[in-house]
């Protein structure tokens, strides 16, 4: 994920200034090929891909260079590519072809699509283990999301969830806060809806931000979210029909109907501009990811942030994770190879930083530490972290993927136009069955 002025993950509507911007911050750092040549018994030099830019990029470059400094064994260096589709691609053709880099990035659901073809090298859990990294040092659900085939392939630097995040003046004056200053417990639509309505009369305009228009990404989190809400469980196996549940899915696409009602929430919004009201105090509530909190920040308001309220009965929220992969190399230079992995360990230690954009830590240690509890809002919402969904595995699925788009062109006019909820929904199932009838391109 890279964070521009509006996010990245949120749409990329700044998402190629935010890169070009980067750049201009760092440099020849981040251009390709410039990993520094090692001296005889120098540090061994690491090539490291990501997509990381905008605010996350400048976290990221701030990220490598305290590692850096912290070593003598290893000097990292970044190539930056851009977001989505153009970094998967050229990911994938230098797995291919056996000459990635030492480490790259790669978001977590995306591993269907890689892991299974040979594009990535598994990474040896004895070794990491030497270097302080363990299964034990992970969420459950974070750390089994990096296995395919029973191997390990990719290691988890994060967890986004998509969170509430409220503020708390309009809350006060709606009268919504427990006693403790917190938004008071929601357990279900109606209950969501109420809070909603009631901060709806403090402001006079909306009592939610909620920006879906021409974006997949924003439709699925919340739809996945409510979903998955419900217990409901979605199959992609190759050669076979997709196993959904119907009425698990219209429930949550007649939940978001009812919300985007023009009161609750506006019926047409895009998400910069569902961040804008929110930023502006136009609304007491924002559905969005934890990547916002910087920009929320920034607009200096008064706000705290939460998981996802569970409103069907399961504790769930949509993520994704930026994620350590050892790219495909035919014959791998085993120096590099073993400062690749003490290069991973101590980004992973020193994530506290990347915690900092509003990313939820992987690394235990870190979230558990005495210094996180004190780092606010992202502590109210790091729980979260337990309660993750990633998208249902596929090689078509993932962040950066054409699925969400596939979800948007038939659910945007359920949402829009009031569209009946199960037709849209058996039109999208449709599009998954013939994705799955073809053979699996890795």
């Amino acid at each position: 994920m890279d964070h521009g002025a509006f996010s990245r993950e949120g749409g990329g509507v700044t998402r190629r200034a935010a890169l070009l911007g980067t750049l201009a911050v760092f440099g020849t750092a981040v251009l390709a090929g410039c990993t520094p040549a090692a001296s005889a018994g120098g540090p061994v030099p690491l090539k490291f891909w990501h997509l990381l830019s905008g605010g996350d990029g400048v976290n990221m470059a701030e990220l490598i260079a305290k590692v850096n400094a912290g070593t003598d064994e290893f000097v990292a260096s970044q190539t930056v590519l851009a977001w989505g589709p153009p970094y998967y691609t050229k990911l994938a053709m230098a797995s291919a072809g056996g000459r990635g880099p030492e480490v790259a990035i790669m978001h977590a659901s995306r591993l269907p699509g890689y892991a299974p073809g040979g594009l990535l090298d598994p990474w040896d859990i004895d070794l990491l283990a030497e270097f302080g990294v363990s299964e034990e040092n992970f969420p459950e659900r974070i750390w089994e999301k990096g296995f395919s085939d029973g191997e390990l392939f990719s290691i988890a630097l994060d967890a986004h969830p998509f969170i509430l995040m409220y503020n708390t003046d309009i809350a006060e004056q709606a009268g919504v806060l427990d006693a403790d200053g917190r938004l008071r417990e929601i357990t279900s639509p109606e209950e969501f809806l109420e809070v909603a309505s009631l901060m709806q009369q403090v402001t006079g305009e909306h009592g939610v931000s909620y920006g879906y228009l021409g974006d997949g990404a924003q439709m699925w989190r919340l739809f996945w979210t409510l979903y998955k809400q419900q217990g409901a469980e979605m199959e992609l196996e190759p050669g076979k029909e997709a196993v959904v549940d119907e009425a698990a899915a219209v429930t949550a696409l007649e939940f978001m109907q009812r919300m985007l009602d023009d009161t609750i929430a506006t019926t047409r919004a895009d998400y910069p501009s569902a961040i804008a009201e929110f930023a502006n105090g136009q609304t007491g509530m924002f559905l969005t990811g934890v990547w916002e909190l910087p920009t929320m920040q920034r607009a200096e308001l008064p706000f705290d942030a939460m998981p996802i309220p569970t409103m069907f009965g399961t504790p769930a929220a949509h993520a994704d994770s930026h994620a350590f992969v050892l790219p495909h190399q035919e014959v791998p230079d085993e120096a590099k190879r073993r400062e690749t992995y003490r290069f991973v360990s101590e980004v992973l230690k020193e994530s506290f930083d990347w915690a900092k954009a509003g990313h939820i830590p992987a690394y235990l240690p870190v979230t558990e530490s005495p210094e996180y509890a004190e780092l606010q809002p992202q502590a109210n919402y790091a729980a979260a972290a337990e309660i993750i969904n990633y998208d249902p595995a596929a090689w078509f699925t993932g962040s950066g993927s054409d699925f969400q788009t596939y979800f948007a062109e038939s659910i945007q006019g359920v949402l829009l136009s009031g569209d009946d909820a199960a037709t849209g929904f058996r039109d999208f199932v449709d599009r998954l069955n013939t994705l799955l009838s073809k053979p699996t391109p890795v």
